[in-house]
């Protein structure tokens, strides 16, 4: 459907809605952006409290037991506090599990943490089935090793997915703590290496270049780690590097570095292993530290975050609830001027202009000031469509007043003529019928009575006139008629009346004040029959008695007429319409109609068995009485019938009849 096609309330609404909508969409954006960092601040202490500080236990325990199983591997019995760390493990991954399959770490977290937090749990699935090959021994040191980092190497990135805070400093401390956590990984890994080389004595082909790479690697990541931290945690993490433990560490580490050609590390075991678990355990106490510093930096950020979402918030809901109001308000006012003149209009359309012509038609007068009222709608644009309005109110009316007054001056022309039409056809008829009498010839008297039918035609023709001018035909009955002389008078006067056949006419009459009305409807619906069926066809005229009447049917056999041209012709014969001039062609059917309305008489039209059209007239009970002696008596008629009507009568010679489409 078109915008322009839409009723103005739609569109004055879409006028208003959109503007609406559009400011509504972009405070909720606007909202939208500023919550969900609020809410990445306020779920930082989830993350780490349900899977920060659980995960960051079982990468220290898988560390811890990475260590000793390379130890075992490397040796030759099995070790007793390996299955004691294993369990302890196990207990930190049961309760890494519980932690994160919890509604409220689901809900915190985005979906690259989810599928991260699932990568995880998928990767400590594997770790029985790990176990089982190191007690078999089915895998080496460098196996071992592998096997326990790829698990933590899936916790880092698991870690690495919690450091999405919007707050750039936030965001980058996050990264620094987890690049730590790495670090602290990568010299885990070269414990586990040197453990294994000295359990065995030496260490293994490439496991010297791996211990090389992990240390270079730890120093590396941790120096761009701790660049990154606040300046208050870079002097903490300097503070720790001056401890005794990590300057211990450092220096062994060093030593390792250089090549050894005996292949034995060059340091004491138990030197190593108090220094490294010594430093481990102080740079996870630092980080620990610092996440929880973390943490209480992001919670006041985030309120402050909601405090000026809220501020911003209602401001903005404000700004659309008066946007809102305003323009309903604006566009209630447009549409009940609009709708004031729209009613106005169809007012006039469909009410006081019809009533005003009904009125006018009746004789009465009419105010044009009274009728067409002036329309109040302000000074703007809707105001002078108003006023305009108002001069179209004035000028339809005075039009209608105008058109009605020029129609009933013409009626009283047509009217005028006619009746002096009917006057010379009268005094005409008159005089034939003197002729007749006196006529010996029978020639001279055949053609005499031809005259007499064109004048009995002209005759019908001109009350046609009468009757669309409004008022009544000259003719009158006193007494009833018989129904069959009815038939015959309306044949008379139809131009082919030789193709007429009364085939079976049941005995009835007419009352005598519609008479001259009905001869007259049968006589156009006969004519119309005659002149749309071929000349060569014949026409029949029956009659019977029906429940509600007197039933007469006049059938063709001409060409017929399709379904919509029969519905419209009855709906004309139904409705008695007034004339329109434009309709001249369709004269017969108004004048059925009119004659038909005086009296209450049915007319309508059917398809025929044979082709043609059937005019059905039902003659209303009140006007039907029993049949009245044969042949007019000039004693019993107000007005005796004319012409061919007493030729009839006269010579007794059967008159054709016909039927046919009004047109």
């Amino acid at each position: 459907m078109r915008t322009r096609d839409w009723p103005i309330r739609s569109k004055l609404t879409a006028l208003v809605v959109a503007p609406v909508t559009a400011l509504l969409a972009l405070w909720i954006f606007a909202t939208t952006l500023t919550f969900g960092p609020a809410l990445d601040l306020l779920s930082a202490r989830t993350l780490l409290y349900d899977l920060g500080r659980p995960g960051e236990t079982v990468v220290t325990e898988l560390q811890r037991e990475r260590r000793l199983s390379v130890v075992q591997l490397a040796g030759t019995t099995e070790l007793p506090a390996l299955a004691e760390q294993r369990q302890r493990t196990d207990r930190a991954i049961t309760e890494l599990r519980r932690r994160v399959d919890g509604e409220e770490l689901r809900d915190a977290a985005d979906d690259l943490l989810d599928a991260r937090v699932d990568q995880l749990v998928t990767a400590l699935a594997a770790l029985p089935a790990g176990r089982d090959f190191i007690d078999d021994r089915k895998v080496d040191r460098a196996g071992a090793i592998g096997l326990y980092s790829g698990m933590v190497a899936s916790a880092f990135q698991a870690f690495a997915g919690m450091a999405n805070l919007t707050d750039p400093d936030l965001n980058r401390q996050a990264l620094a703590l987890t690049a730590l956590g790495r670090s602290r990984e990568l010299l885990g890994q070269a414990d586990a290496l040197l453990a294994g080389a000295l359990t065995a004595g030496r260490f293994a082909e490439g496991e010297h270049a791996r211990l090389v790479q992990a240390i270079g690697n730890q120093r590396w990541l941790t120096e761009s780690a701790v660049a990154d931290l606040p300046e208050a945690g870079r002097a903490a993490y300097q503070r720790l590097t001056e401890s005794t433990a990590f300057t211990r560490l450092r220096a062994m580490q060093d030593a390792l570095v250089v090549a050894n050609r005996s292949g034995r590390p060059q340091v004491d075991a138990a030197t190593w292993q108090a220094s490294h678990d010594a430093v481990q355990q102080q740079l996870r106490d630092f980080e620990l530290a610092e996440a929880d510093e973390l943490t209480d930096r992001s919670v006041p950020m985030a309120v402050g975050i909601l405090v000026r979402l809220a501020a911003a918030g209602v401001l903005g809901l404000v700004a659309v609830v008066i946007s809102v109001l305003v323009a309903l308000r604006v566009g209630r006012t447009l549409v009940r001027r609009l709708s004031g003149v729209r009613t106005a209009a169809l007012e006039l359309a469909e009410h006081r202009l019809p009533d005003v012509v009904t009125r006018l038609r009746r004789g009465e007068q009419v105010d044009v000031a009274r009728e067409a009222p002036p329309l109040e709608y302000g000074h703007d644009e809707i105001g002078e469509v108003g006023r305009a309005f108002t001069e179209v109110q004035r000028t339809a009316v005075q039009a209608a007043v105008d058109e009605v007054t020029l129609r009933r001056g013409l009626n009283e022309v047509f009217l005028n003529i006619a009746r002096r039409s009917q006057g010379l056809v009268h005094r005409q008829l008159h005089l034939l019928d003197r002729m007749e009498r006196r006529a010996e010839d029978p020639d001279e008297l055949a053609e005499l009575f031809q005259v007499d039918h064109l004048a009995t035609r002209l005759r019908r023709h001109a009350e046609d006139l009468v009757i669309l001018a409004g008022s009544a035909p000259g003719r009158g009955w006193r007494n009833p008629v018989a129904m069959v002389d009815l038939v015959r008078g309306a044949s008379s006067e139809v131009e082919a009346y030789e193709r007429v056949d009364i085939t079976s006419v049941q005995p009835a009459g007419v009352l005598g004040r519609a008479v001259g009305d009905v001869i007259h409807l049968l006589a156009e619906l006969i004519e119309n029959a005659t002149a749309f069926s071929p000349p060569d066809t014949r026409v029949t005229v029956t009659g019977e008695r029906v429940t509600n009447g007197y039933a007469l049917e006049i059938t063709d056999q001409g060409l017929g007429m399709s379904d919509a041209a029969l519905e419209r012709a009855n709906t004309r014969l139904a409705s008695s319409p007034e004339f329109d001039p434009a309709e001249s062609a369709r004269l017969g059917l108004f004048v059925v109609a009119r004659l038909a309305a005086r009296h209450g008489v049915r007319v309508r039209l059917r398809p025929s068995g044979e082709g043609g059209v059937t005019a059905v007239v039902l003659v209303p009970t009140d006007l039907v009485t029993a049949e009245p002696p044969a042949g007019p008596d000039p004693a019993t008629l107000g007005a005796a019938p004319a012409g061919a009507d007493r030729r009839l009568a006269r010579t007794g010679v059967p008159v054709d009849g016909a039927a046919g489409r009004l047109r």
